[in-house]
């Protein structure tokens, strides 16, 4: 029997309480009356939607500042504060919780796309307790099952104060918190390490990929690669007959179909969507064998492998904003992608840097090897030890190094 176990046997031997959030606490909603101007030139720290959505321990030490004028009466955030995102474009996006583990020693304001559900008795629970609770699976499940909407999907507050959470001893909390905190700790570690090496990945590959105008020819797409989107079909949902060959949209696979358009290796780019602008994955990215494109991703064909995966290194590694129109629908167009100009090294030369620029490639990102597989098995090893341990009345468990 594990401490934890003991300790639950011995302070709740009928199990372990469980209460309401609206027993527990109030929901407050963040900022108010707020203009873009007072985000230009702030004078207060304020916490974003994604220092919200990211972290499961609000990050206090943030550069993010609100214009706060002395007349206003606005909400500031306190210790043991549990933040929710209000709204999402996916109902399993709604609901993501952070929560305030810190004492701040400054005012901190909430952005008004988020939350604050706030205990009426603060000394029921730790904070890092609560940044497991609300993100284990079992209770994820619950929070989702919250928000309702079509094309974006809304909190509803009055069901979540409906949900259920249980409210162990403190003593079991803290030593839930030691097993997790310790698991937690360690796949951020191993992260950090991943981080520095997509750095040195990131520095090398800027280097290999910086050239000077004079001493090298430059082209354009249009001049060293054949443009396929003609060939494009787009298929909504419930018109795809499914099967095992790649739908791709613009940041990859979206769905699996029975039929294909190509059968070769090509180069996709997003046309469109938010990924434009915040380039969370890459915008350009092979494709080979079998698949179906839809027309959110431009499809180039090139003649030589190297200047393919060259031309997809080099537009990941660039600046393309000033080729993107539009705001709320980011869009790189087939004119403006014909606009960009792209250095034409040498076809040996080509070739080392994507030699070299793969072998980085692989040590970062391939999950079968190295730090990400570690990462990966850390990870799920911390998910299985929370749901374990937040979930009563507790079975045996063997907590391993």
């Amino acid at each position: 029997m594990s401490k934890i176990e003991e300790l639950i046997e011995k302070l709740c031997p009928d199990g372990v309480e469980y209460k309401t959030l609206g027993e527990l606490g109030d929901f407050y909603s963040g900022l108010t009356g707020k203009s873009k101007d007072d985000f230009k030139d702030g004078n207060a720290n304020f916490i974003s939607y994604m220092n919200v959505y990211k972290n499961p321990a609000i990050n206090l030490n943030t550069d993010e500042k609100v214009r706060i004028y002395s007349n206003e009466r606005q909400r500031k955030l306190k210790y043991g504060d549990v933040i929710f995102t209000g709204s999402s474009e996916t109902p399993d996006e709604c609901a993501i919780s952070s929560v305030v583990t810190e004492i701040p020693k400054e005012d901190y304001y909430l952005n008004s796309f988020c939350f604050i559900w706030r205990l009426k008795d603060v000394t029921l629970f730790q904070p890092d307790f609560l940044k497991h609770l609300f993100r284990s699976d079992s209770l994820r499940k619950e929070l989702i099952k919250t928000a309702s909407g079509v094309t974006r999907f809304n909190v509803s507050k009055v069901k979540m104060a409906k949900i259920e959470v249980p409210v162990p001893p403190m003593d079991v909390q803290r030593e839930i918190v030691e097993v997790l905190d310790n698991f937690a700790e360690l796949t951020a570690e191993l992260t950090a390490e991943l981080q520095a090496r997509r750095k040195q990945y990131e520095f090398y590959r800027d280097k290999l990929l910086t050239f000077e105008a004079p001493k090298i020819e430059w082209k354009t797409l249009n001049q060293i690669s054949q443009n396929l989107d003609y060939k494009r079909k787009p298929i909504t949902g419930e018109n795809r007959e499914k099967g095992d060959i790649p739908y791709y949209g613009a940041s990859g696979i979206v769905d699996y179909v029975k039929n294909y358009i190509f059968d070769e290796t090509l180069l996709l780019i997003s046309e469109d969507g938010a990924n434009l602008i915040a380039r969370s994955t890459p915008i350009a990215f092979s494709v080979s064998g079998k698949s179906w494109v839809n027309n959110h991703a431009h499809v180039l064909k090139f003649n030589n492998i190297n200047t393919h995966k060259f031309v997809e290194y080099y537009l990941n590694s660039i600046d393309l904003s000033k080729y993107i129109s539009g705001a709320a629908q980011p869009k790189l167009n087939q004119e403006n992608l014909n606009k960009i100009p792209i250095p034409i090294p040498p076809l040996e030369i080509q070739e080392r840097i994507v030699e070299v620029l793969d072998n980085f490639d692989t040590i970062c990102s391939d999950l079968g090897i190295g730090l990400p597989a570690e990462i990966e098995a850390r990870q799920k090893q911390y998910e299985y030890y929370r749901e374990k341990l937040l979930t009563y009345n507790l079975r045996p468990i063997t907590i391993l190094a």
